[in-house]
This record gives structure tokens, sequence and C-alpha cells, in this order.
């Protein structure tokens, strides 16, 4: 029996690279799928598109299973190479919430370009202006800071020294042991000191290797940013036109039933980021006010510093805060020790303040995600990917919150369960919310009457003159 190495047609070994190989199948695939059927068997066109859609997954998850590390490589070239446009485009997102409310201030300008190019310059500076002023508030502290712990220390190290000999000399059995353990005698401090200052020579080619590629990975950083601020700016000049094309391309690909739950579920999405946005910088404002109210209330030194610090890191959910009491306590420390503790204990009541009743309420209030979801998106957030984490899954938590809230009402109307099985409550008092809820409807509709017969009037007016 022949082998199937020597078979006429079985084929032969070569060398080719594995990539090769899966661009000559894929190639191949596309051929067969590219014929008016497959094998002679005649198939629909949108059954062609999945098989061909799927043969394509397929190798590439075949690609990456079999070359992880080609593929690791790629993945983070083309990371690099579109993460200037990401960045812009979260910079974009973020700087598109202050744009709204100054356009809508500047509505009394008629050109929308002109009102446009004006409430972006006008964001950046105002933006621009925070980030001068916070540094301006932190620099010249930390300087003076630094300047004191570099007076200080001396001294510390003088008197912890001193008492450090007066301790061993109190306790001479003490010292005879350390004496013994460290065998600090025989050392040979010469030879220490020549063989440290040869290691510090040797390593200066290497920290000047270091510096170079910090100066590289800076340059490169700037540039970056630079890309990254304009591509921002044109989002946010061209952002109608933008939505409009991205439209346009998702109803070309997609049926347009589908199409409108994707369209809903992002205007979703953007307006629970952007509330969340703007309640993150209100509950930071409010904290940074309850730090300078409670400090100036009990004397403290630091109170624009350290407040402005406390409002600036509460910008990150939650654990935030922890990381400006330690900075806030540390410029405390040099000035006062005892007023260092003082302010830890003053941090820890605002902070149980802050978690309990601002934090759940201001944020959670303007994303619609309840106070126990916005703790719960928070400890897993900073679980799975830290301090972005904790950013991104609150304004998420409160999508995916929203989405299953719509499904759970929807599967419970289709099923036509009546809303008493899904109170808690004793008969006399569903009846009770029942006239409630049905007053509160009538006043919401009521109220979007009014506000619908307003609009409708002043936009009567605007068309009369």
């Amino acid at each position: 029996m022949l082998c199937a190495t020597h078979h006429p047609y079985a084929p032969k070994r070569t060398n080719m690279p594995l990539r090769q190989w899966f661009l000559w199948t894929f190639a191949a695939v596309c051929g067969i799928l590219s014929k008016k059927g497959v094998l002679g068997m005649q198939i629909d066109k949108k059954l062609l598109r999945r098989l061909f859609l799927l043969a394509a997954g397929c190798l590439v998850f075949a690609w990456i299973l079999l070359d992880t590390e080609q593929a690791s490589s790629a993945a983070k070239s083309l990371w690099n190479l579109i993460s200037p446009f990401v960045a812009g485009a979260v910079i974009a997102f973020v700087f598109n919430v202050p744009m709204r409310a100054i356009e809508r201030q500047l509505d009394g300008i008629h050109k929308e370009g002109l009102r446009r190019v004006l409430s972006i310059v006008l964001t950046i500076a105002a933006l621009a202006l925070v980030i001068m002023f916070v540094v301006e508030m932190l620099a010249p502290q930390i300087q003076v800071t630094v300047a004191a712990l570099t007076e200080q220390i001396p001294t510390f190290i003088e008197q912890t020294a001193a008492k450090l000999v007066k301790l061993m000399d109190d306790n001479p059995d003490m010292k005879a042991w350390i004496m013994d353990v460290a065998d600090l005698e025989s050392l040979e401090w010469t030879k220490i000191l020549k063989d440290s200052m040869s290691f510090l020579g040797n390593q200066m080619s290497t920290v000047m290797g270091s510096a170079v590629n910090v100066i590289g990975s800076v340059t490169s950083g700037i540039v970056n940013l630079v890309v990254s601020i304009a591509f921002a700016v044109y989002c946010l000049a061209r952002k109608e036109i933008l939505a409009r094309q991205g439209r346009r391309i998702l109803y070309s690909l997609i049926p347009e039933k589908t199409g409108d739950e994707i369209i809903r579920i992002l205007r979703l999405t953007n307006s629970t980021f952007s509330n969340f946005i703007s309640g993150q910088c209100l509950e930071a404002c409010i904290l940074g006010c309850l730090f300078a109210v409670t400090m100036a209330i009990f004397r403290m030194p630091y109170i624009p510093l350290v407040s402005v610090i406390i409002a600036v890191t509460a910008l990150v959910p939650v654990v935030g805060a922890f990381v400006g009491c330690v900075l806030g306590a540390f410029f405390i420390l040099v000035d006062n020790p005892l007023q260092a503790l003082t302010f830890v204990a003053m941090f820890l009541i605002l902070q149980q303040l802050e978690n309990n009743l601002i934090y759940p309420r201001v944020v959670g209030t303007s994303i619609g995600l309840p106070g126990m979801w916005v703790l719960v998106a928070v400890t897993v957030g900073g679980e799975l990917m830290g301090v972005f984490g904790m950013l991104l899954m609150i304004p998420l938590a409160s999508v995916l919150y929203t989405l299953a809230r719509e499904f759970t009402n929807k599967r419970l109307a289709q099923r036509n369960i009546p809303e008493e099985k899904l109170q808690d409550y004793p008969p006399e008092l569903q009846s009770r919310f029942k006239q409630n809820r049905e007053r509160k409807k009538r006043r919401r509709l009521q109220k979007m009457k009014e506000q619908f017969l307003k609009m409708q009037k002043e936009k009567e007016d605007k068309d009369s003159q």
C-alpha cells in the first residue's frame, strides 16, 4: 500500500509560512463562494454573505490561536496607529458636554457655523483656564512644601539618629546582639564604597540610554496629543455631518428595524455618558466646597490648595477622594502634625457623607442608576480595569440597567401580568398607589402638553419676526 505522501494527488510538504497558508485558504473559500453556487447547489445571497463572513471569522480566529505572538504584535501595531484618533474621539465627547451648554447661550447668533466655532473656542478656553487655575494653585504650594521638607529632613534624621544612639547606649545587650548579627566590625567599608562607585559608573550608560528613550516617548506623546486635539476639534465642528454619514452607513448594511434599535441604544448611551460627566463634575465641586468650609471652621492651613486637590481627585469615582486625602494630609503634616490627624478624621466623616448621600444621589440621579448599583459598578470596574474602569463602568451599568428595565417591562406587558402581582403591598395600599400613579401620569401628560404649546408659540413668534 502506498503511503499518503507518495500519492500523486497528495499535497507536497513545503516551507510555506503559516500566514501564506491562510491567505491561500481564504482565497480558495472566496473563489468557491463567489460562484453561483457551492458544489453545484444554488444558494441565497444572504446565506452566501453569511457563509463568507463565517469563513473569514474562522480563519482569523484560527490565525490568532495558531500564531498568538504575531497576532498580538499586529493588534499592538494597529492600536498604536488608531490610539490618537480614539483619544481624540474621547476628548471630543467630553468637550461636547460644555460646548452644547455654551452653544445654547449663543442662540442669538443666527449663523450656525460662526456659533459652532465660537462654542468650540470658548470651550477650549474655559477648560484651559481651569487647568491653569489648578496648576497655579498647586505649583507654589508644592514648591513651598518641598522646600520645607528639604529643610526639615536633615533635622529629622539627626534627631532619629540621636534617639537610636541613646537607645543603644541605654541597652548594651541589644547593642551587642545587633553588632553580632550584623557583623558590622568585619565589613570592609572602603571596598564597599569603591564597588558602589564602580557600579554607579557602569550604570551611567544605561541611564543615558533610558533618558534618550524617555525623550523619544515624550516627543511621541506630544505629537499624539496634538493629533488627538486636532481630530477632536474636527469632530466637534462637523459632528452632525459625521452622525448623518454614520446613519447612512448603518442603514445601508443592516435592516431598518435593527438600525432603529441601534440608533436608540446609541442615543441612550450618549445621554447617559453626558449626564455622568456633568454629574461627576458637579459632585467634585460639591465635595471641594464641603472640605473648604469644614477646613475653614477648624482653621486648617492650605485651605484653597487642599480643597482644589480634593475636587480634582474626586473626579475619579469613590476612591479618588482617598488620593486627595493622602495629598492633603501630607501638606498639612508639614505645618502641623496634630491638624493633619484632625484632617484625616474630618475626611473619614465627609467621605461617609459623600459615599452614602451625595454621590449616589447626584451622580446616580443624573444617570438614572440607583445608589446600590453605583457602588457595585465602581467596585467591579475598579477590579477589572482600575481607574478607567471606574469611570467607564458607571454609565455603562446605567445603560444596561435601562435596557434590562425596558426588556422586563415589555415582557410583562406581553404576558399580561397584572400590576398587583408585582407589588409587595397590602391590597388597601395598592389601590392608593394606583390612584397616585394615574394622578402623576395625568400631571406628566399635562406638563408635556404645556411644553409643546410653549414651543409651538415660540416657533410662531420667531417665524412672525
